[in-house]
């Protein structure tokens, strides 16, 4: 845009001729063009918008090649097509606006206009009028922005300025090719050979041991990285015992001796002609054993002693089974093992209560203490050193046949201790035991049993099975005293009564019951097993052996499994509650078809797994196979297959008329019952079936 400066006159592209200087008072002689029409009519209104001298009052921002305080410029915009004539333009209102002192808003003029030249009273600004019409042909149609201000393309722009232009060209337009280096392919390139050794160990972890040695037979580097004492920290050999062999077995536990932290080497048998020669120099390879597990082992004397000498960490220990064992052993398992927390010696005959006398007192963190069939728990020093330890929390003294009421006395509440006037009870702080297992021990009675009562309120787990003395008044003050109570076991209690499982369901610890036992306990019936299944919302095995119950409690289970299970369903059900109903006599088929019938809804997420009468068991079987594979149809039709057997099977057998009909009646029922309890017939085509075999 061009501006004009002071002193300067401006000429037309045209003819030239003289012009007229004109005060700025003047009024020009502006003629009235005719009224214009179509899109010159709108051409004329967007002149006239922007030449408003309105639009200085709003608030747009100034044009950047505008400087304030400077003269006044003027610019040109035409939006008329070349060759219109100066009849076809009027000036509007720019003329008013021009003479704005301060600024100069630009003119609108068509192309053939007039422009008349004004002189400001301050003669600082010359305009020239032009009178004549311009020759359009001499001007373009678009005005082109000055060289200077002009964007130019980046190439452009580089190429104007020379110093640039050489250094620009050589960054540009040089491009440095990425040189690839060509590795040369190795012939002889071992992949295995040429990983690292921590690589190698990592890859052979996802091996199973069995696998491990296997692998150790392809050749000595092989052997060498099979047999790495990293490969071997927990050996385990439960699952493949009877498949090692003891020579590998031996390698595996010298070669990873300082590795090794847990060692189970149940029932390994091969092991009994190494132990003579290789048990020392394996006891000295495993310095830092924590778990160490010789269940059922042929060992020698000599080689568990060392053991128990050379490892001071070890916290778990089983020693179950071992009949060579002595109380010496003990003597150095508490000598050495100052961390023991479990320890297992039930049906060591050569240990009693003097050598576990040594480890309780020496092993102050002892929590787990099993000791089957061991003998001496009548000991009072025995029984006291576990009073006022008071660390126990899981004891089991099954099949121990010296333990009886004052035993059991003394291990609760310790020797002479103060009574309070006022209940009765031994004022002595309550013992930390969770567990406890009295199997068998004959010489109990409801006495001994009610000494538990209010000294054990952590007591999750209870097992009395085969105490012949106890009676309903054993438990009565127990259950008060026992909120967290989760298991329980009475089996084989003949002197129990449907009273029990009553005080059971009313008890503290009813809403956190998950297993209870009652299995040929012959005086228990559905009168006490219905309201422990209505109030124990929480149990998820119930044993029933040989007990009165009948259909009532299949149809009451099925019922509270149906308003347990409100949850989300389940892609594929899974087992809720475990029901073992075994030679039960009240029992019938209707019973059992009541819980399939329940498996088999839509939309549940919860079974019943039931154990019943071993004539029913393998359609059961069966029924909830399917149902765990979330094949419901198969599972419906199944049953619906069986009770058409089972109530064939009862019409048979009834006398009358029509007997023959109802025999054959019977055979198409078991026939379709067996076909569809194999899988269904093959394409309508039944299997073919033996008869009974008769011999003479």
């Amino acid at each position: 845009m061009s501006q004009i400066l002071p002193e300067e006159v401006v000429e037309s592209p045209g003819s030239r001729t003289p012009t007229d200087t004109h005060p700025q008072s003047q009024q020009l002689p502006f003629g009235q063009p005719p009224k214009a029409k179509g899109c010159r009519r709108l051409i004329l209104g967007l002149q006239r918008i922007s030449s408003s001298p309105s639009l200085a009052k709003m608030g747009r921002s100034t044009s950047s090649n505008y400087r304030s305080g400077e003269k006044g410029s003027m610019s040109c915009i035409s939006f008329s097509a070349p060759g219109s004539t100066a009849q076809d333009s009027s000036y509007s209102n720019s003329y008013s606006a021009q003479t704005t002192p301060g600024f100069a808003t630009a003119q609108s003029c068509g192309s053939g206009t007039p422009v008349p030249i004004l002189q400001s009273s301050d003669d600082e600004h010359r305009i020239r009028i032009v009178t004549e019409p311009v020759n359009l042909s001499l001007i373009s149609s678009a005005i082109g922005l000055p060289g200077e201000l002009r964007l130019l393309h980046r190439e452009n722009q580089l190429a104007a300025t020379p110093e640039v232009a050489e250094e620009a060209g050589d960054y540009f337009s040089s491009r440095t090719p990425i040189r690839v280096k060509q590795r040369q392919k190795r012939e002889d390139f071992d992949f295995w050979g040429e990983l690292p050794h921590e690589i190698k160990i990592s890859v052979l972890r996802f091996l199973q041991p069995k696998e491990i040695v296997k692998c150790s037979m392809v050749s000595r580097a092989w052997h060498k990285l099979c047999f790495d004492g990293q490969l071997w920290a927990n050996v385990d050999t439960e699952g493949y015992y009877r498949e090692i062999p003891s020579v590998s077995l031996v390698k595996i536990i010298t070669a990873a001796g300082p590795f090794v932290r847990d060692l189970n080497l149940r029932g390994c048998e091969q092991m009994k002609e190494r132990w003579g020669s290789d048990g020392k120099k394996m006891s000295e390879a495993c310095k830092n054993l924590e778990y160490f597990s010789l269940e059922g082992c042929r060992i020698d004397q000599a080689s568990v002693h060392f053991f128990l000498m050379r490892n001071p960490r070890l916290v778990h220990v089983n020693l179950s089974g071992l009949r060579v064992l002595t109380n010496h052993a003990m003597k150095i398992l508490a000598k050495t093992c100052q961390q023991l927390e479990y320890l297992n010696v039930s049906w060591c005959q050569g240990i009693d209560t003097f050598g576990l006398h040594k480890v309780v007192e020496g092993c102050p963190r002892l929590k787990d203490l099993r000791t089957g069939e061991i003998r001496g728990f009548n000991n009072k020093d025995f029984l006291q050193a576990i009073f006022s330890r008071n660390m126990l929390e899981r004891l089991i003294v099954s099949h121990c046949g010296d333990l009886d009421d004052e035993s059991l006395t003394i291990l609760l509440q310790g020797t002479d201790p103060e009574i309070d006037p006022l209940t009765s009870r031994a004022l002595v702080p309550a013992r930390k035991f969770r567990h406890l297992d009295f199997t068998q021990c004959n010489r109990l009675t409801d006495k001994g049993v009610q000494a538990l009562a209010y000294h054990v309120p952590d007591l999750t787990g209870l097992q009395l099975s085969k105490c012949q003395a106890l009676t309903d008044e054993a438990l009565t003050s127990l259950l008060e005293s026992t909120p967290q109570l989760t298991h329980l076991d009475l089996e084989e209690l003949e002197g129990l009564s449907n009273a029990t499982l009553i005080n059971i369901s009313k008890s503290p610890c009813a809403q956190y019951l998950q297993h209870l036992n009652i299995s040929y306990c012959e005086s228990l019936g559905d009168t006490g097993v219905l309201p422990v299944l209505k109030y124990c919302s929480q149990l998820h095995n119930l044993v029933c052996d040989n007990t009165r119950v009948s259909d009532l409690t299949l149809s009451e289970a099925a019922a509270q499994m149906r308003m347990r299970d409100r949850s989300t369903p389940s892609p594929l059900p899974v087992i809720g509650f475990r029901l073992i109903v075994f030679d039960c006599q009240n029992v019938t088929w209707t019973g059992v078809s009541e819980i399939l019938s329940r498996n088999s809804e839509p939309k549940r997420s919860e079974i019943i797994q039931l154990k019943c009468f071993y004539g029913y068991q393998d359609t059961v079987k069966e029924h909830t196979k399917r149902v765990l594979r979330g094949d419901s149809t198969a599972a419906r039709r199944l049953e619906r297959k069986w009770a058409d057997y089972m109530r064939a099977g009862e019409e048979a057998g009834a006398g009358g008329a029509g007997a023959r009909r109802r025999r054959r009646r019977l055979r198409e029922a078991a026939l379709a019952h067996a076909d569809e309890e194999d899988g269904g017939p093959r394409a309508g085509r039944r299997r073919a079936r033996s008869g009974n075999c008769v011999i003479m």
